[in-house]
């Protein structure tokens, strides 16, 4: 199902191989060519993209290593399971991005933040130090000082979850952080809170994340963090 909530603008300049890639990749994504089918053969391909069989097979060869296509002898190349494709490859969520976000992306991706995020901001309490609470304040005021609808509001609010990631001193939370940052600010592109209230309630929430970090609450900033989560997911209509 495509979604025309958030579209990202493919880039200029693709070579051949890289353009076959990506729109075979995001024909899959949005479903032209369904979970387990198969794709046209190489001769309508090559055909349809005006390219060589040599490109066609490298585009092919990559799609394969990203979980999205498998080839057999006899059986030809069909689209995989969603559940096997790498989600985490840049390309594949700049893929979805491109294809135009939907709720099952959506729910997909507040899973994984709600399986890391949590407990980054437990962490992050546990064993800030320095000028780290003044790094989450600044997050904060600058959330303040810009309209809920904007990009610098959600760059905001993409700094702040960032930086919790960083203080929780564990480099694969802040690793994951930046493989899905992409994704991350689009989604709080979506879910900005357009009404004064639901604004209000937005940057109040992630204040008690910063305020249960530097008392160095550990179980509520766990729950503060769940809650913007879910708050997040309730205002794009992707929750339940």
């Amino acid at each position: 199902m495509r979604s025309d909530l958030v579209v990202i603008a493919p880039g200029r300049g693709h070579s051949s191989q890289l353009e076959v890639t990506r729109t075979i990749g995001i024909d899959i994504i949005v479903g032209r060519y369904p979970e387990g089918t198969a794709l046209p053969r190489d001769a309508e391909l090559t055909a349809m993209f005006e390219v060589s069989r040599t490109v066609l097979r490298e585009s092919m060869k990559t799609l394969s290593a990203k979980g999205l296509l498998i080839s057999k002898a006899g059986v030809g190349t069909r689209v995989r399971e969603r559940s096997a494709w790498n989600m985490f490859d840049p390309d594949l969520l700049g893929w979805h991005l491109e294809a135009g976000i939907d709720k099952r992306f959506l729910r997909d991706l507040a899973d994984i933040r709600l399986a890391v995020e949590p407990r980054a901001a437990a962490l992050a309490a546990e064993r800030w130090s320095g000028d780290a609470i003044t790094v989450l304040r600044d997050s904060i005021v600058k959330m303040r000082s810009f309209a809920s609808d904007t990009i610098e509001f959600a760059d905001a609010d993409l700094r702040l979850h960032l930086d919790v990631a960083t203080i929780s001193a564990n480099p694969f939370m802040r690793s994951i952080g930046a493989v899905i940052e992409a994704a991350l600010r689009a989604s709080f592109r979506l879910s900005a809170p357009t009404e004064e209230q639901e604004r209000e309630i937005t940057i109040a929430a992630h204040e008690r994340i910063v305020d249960a970090i530097a008392d160095r609450d550990a179980e509520a900033a766990s729950a503060a963090m769940m809650n913007v989560i879910f708050n997040g997911l309730r205002r794009h209509g992707a929750a339940g």
